[in-house]
C-alpha cells in the first residue's frame, strides 16, 4: 500500500517542487535562537541539489548547529525528488567545518548509503528522524497528512512547507484547532514560486536557469513563534446588515479578517486566511464549516441565502462577555 501511494505521488506534479533559497532564508531568520546545539534533519531533499542543505550547511557555524542530516526518496526506476539517476539512495551528514571556515568542503560532508529507497517512513529513515531535534523540509504535498502524523508521533519540532489546502484537511485542521500546529511567519496571501525539475516541460517563469511555478504554499510549524502572540487590532462595529448569519447555523459571517467586529463575542465564520493572524490568547477556534460541534464531519454551514461561501473557520473571541 505504501509503495502504491508513492507511485501515485510520483505522478503528482505537485510533489516535484524544490524551494528557492531566498524563501528559506526569509523564513529561517525568525528561528535562529532555536537552532543552537541542535541536529537538523531535511528528510525530503536530494542533498546534492537541495537549497535546505545549502542553507544549513553554509550557516552551520552561524546557527551553532550540532549536526545536519539530509535524505531523499529514491525510486528504483525514477527519482521522485531527484533529477539524478543513481543506483542507491544516500544521505549526507555534516558536523561543521574542521578547518574553521564557513564554507563546507566536500571531504567534510559524510556521504552514506541507505539500504532502502529513502522513504521517510522506512525504518532506517525513522532512525535518522529519532536523532533529529528539528525537521525542516518541503515534503511531498500528496503525503502531507502522513508526513505530519509521523512528526507528531515522534514529538519533533518542525518548520515545513505545505499546500495551503492542507489547512482544510481533517487531520491537519484538528491539529490547528488543538494548537499543536500553526502557520509560520510568511504571509499566507504571499504564494511561493517553487523550482521545477529540469525534466519538467511546463513552467511559468525561467530565471537564472531555473524553471519556476507559482504554488499556493505556506509554512507550517510547531515552534511558539512571537507572531502567534501579536494581538489583532479590531476596529469594526457589529451590525446585522454587514454581518449576516448563516442559513443553517447560529454564527455570523465575516468576509475579511480585518473586518472582525470588536464588539461581538458570539460565534463567527472567518476565511482560512484568518490563521495568519490567529492569536490563541485572543481567539478560540471552535471548528470550521465542515468539522464543528465536536463532529468528525458534518454538513457544511457556510451558506447564506442559499449560496455556499468559501470554506470558513468558526471562531469566538476570548474575554468576559
Amino acid at each position: 500500500m505504501a509503495n502504491e501511494r508513492l507511485r501515485k505521488a510520483r505522478k503528482n506534479k505537485n510533489d516535484e517542487f524544490y524551494t528557492q533559497l531566498a524563501d528559506i532564508e526569509e523564513e529561517m531568520r525568525h528561528y535562529k535562537k532555536y537552532f543552537k546545539g541542535k541536529t537538523v534533519l531535511c528528510n525530503c531533499d536530494d542533498p546534492r541539489i537541495s537549497n535546505f542543505f545549502h542553507y544549513f550547511s553554509y550557516n552551520f557555524e552561524h546557527l551553532g548547529l550540532k549536526k545536519l542530516i539530509t535524505t531523499c526518496y529514491k525510486n528504483q526506476n525514477r527519482d521522485l525528488f531527484s533529477q539524478y539517476d543513481c543506483d542507491q539512495a544516500i544521505y549526507l551528514e555534516y558536523s561543521g567545518s574542521k578547518k574553521g571556515g564557513n564554507v563546507p568542503e566536500a571531504e567534510e560532508i559524510g556521504i552514506k548509503y541507505l539500504k532502502g529507497d529513502g522513504d521517510f517512513r522506512s525504518k532506517e529513515c525513522i532512525e535518522l528522524l529519532k536523532q533529529a531535534d528539528i525537521v525542516v523540509t518541503n515534503p511531498p504535498f500528496s503525503l502531507f497528512r502522513e508526513y505530519v502524523a509521523q512528526l507528531m508521533e515522534y514529538n519533533k519540532k518542525f518548520i515545513i512547507i505545505g499546500n495551503k489546502n492542507a489547512i482544510t484537511y481533517k487531520e491537519i485542521f484538528h491539529l490547528i484547532k488543538e494548537n499543536k500546529i500553526w502557520l509560520g511567519y510568511r504571509n499566507i496571501n504571499k504564494d511561493m514560486w517553487l523550482i521545477l525539475p529540469e525534466k519538467e516541460e511546463k513552467y511559468e517563469k525561467f530565471i537564472d536557469g531555473k524553471k519556476l511555478k507559482h504554488i499556493m504554499a505556506c509554512w507550517f510549524t510547531n515552534f511558539d513563534i512571537s507572531k502567534r502572540h501579536e494581538e489583532l487590532i479590531l476596529y469594526k462595529n457589529y451590525n446585522p446588515q454587514d454581518y449576516p448569519k448563516y442559513d443553517n447555523y447560529d454564527a455570523i459571517n465575516v468576509d475579511k479578517t480585518s473586518n472582525i467586529p470588536c464588539d461581538y463575542y458570539g460565534i463567527m465564520g472567518v476565511p482560512i486566511t484568518f490563521l495568519d493572524k490567529y492569536n490563541p490568547e485572543q481567539f478560540e477556534i471552535l471548528g470550521d464549516s465542515r468539522y464543528h460541534d465536536g463532529k468528525q464531519e458534518a454538513d457544511d454551514i457556510n451558506i447564506i441565502n442559499g449560496k455556499q461561501l468559501y470554506r470558513r473557520i468558526l471562531i469566538k473571541r476570548k474575554g468576559e462577555k
